[in-house]
């Protein structure tokens, strides 16, 4: 268990309690901490943490980088828009999903409908120090990763601007702290985030 999870029984003894009324979708670039920060949100919110890249592995039993090379990224993006319009319909919890989720009318239609969308903005600096060694992304496995970032991250950040929310991310912030104020920014919206403390 890594420091910023606690178990339920820590949850509940230790944390403000909360009400969540809306699935919140963390949307952003690749290496913007989407996983990382919505595991920790919906640890310190008491709801469940989804991940819609985690969903279609588990369906599919291949990775993303698999699908993209058996089917073709078409393929995969009409799967996602598939497992985010079930996991909308879930109990209300955090959900993360893939750098390119967001960028599809129907998928930001659909979450704008039925739950909340927060960006999680990270520079380019920041996501290209975080995602360099890994070779997890196969968006990025061409002659020039960081030139072929660049240009993803030009055409997306004018899409995540369209989220309902959104969050800057600091790289001198921990996992925690970054989780706290997503919880602050939430706050601001008593139709997503209500506290019910005693």
């Amino acid at each position: 268990m890594s420091d910023f999870e606690q178990s339920p029984a820590d949850t509940a003894k230790n944390l403000p309690r909360y009400h969540l009324k809306k699935t919140v979708v963390m949307v952003g670039m690749m290496g913007a901490g989407k996983t990382a920060v919505g595991r920790a949100l919906a640890a310190k919110l008491g709801v469940p943490f989804r991940d819609s890249d985690q969903e279609i592995e588990t369906a599919a039993n291949l990775t993303v980088p698999e699908i993209f090379e058996r089917d073709g990224e078409p393929f995969f993006r009409k799967r996602e828009t598939e497992v985010i319009s079930r996991l909308l319909d879930a109990q209300p919890g955090i959900l993360s999903t893939g750098g390119g989720a967001f960028l599809a009318e129907i998928n930001r239609t659909r979450i704008s409908d039925r739950g909340v969308s927060l960006w999680l903005d990270a520079d380019i600096d920041l996501v290209w120090n975080r995602i360099r060694y890994k070779n997890t992304r196969p968006l990025l496995r061409t002659n020039n990763p960081r030139a072929t970032l660049e240009t993803l991250f030009k055409a997306r950040v004018p899409i995540y601007k369209l989220a309902n929310l959104s969050v800057t991310c600091m790289p001198s912030l921990s996992i925690d702290k970054m989780a706290n104020r997503v919880i602050e920014t939430l706050l601001t919206r008593p139709d997503v985030l209500e506290r019910n403390d005693a």
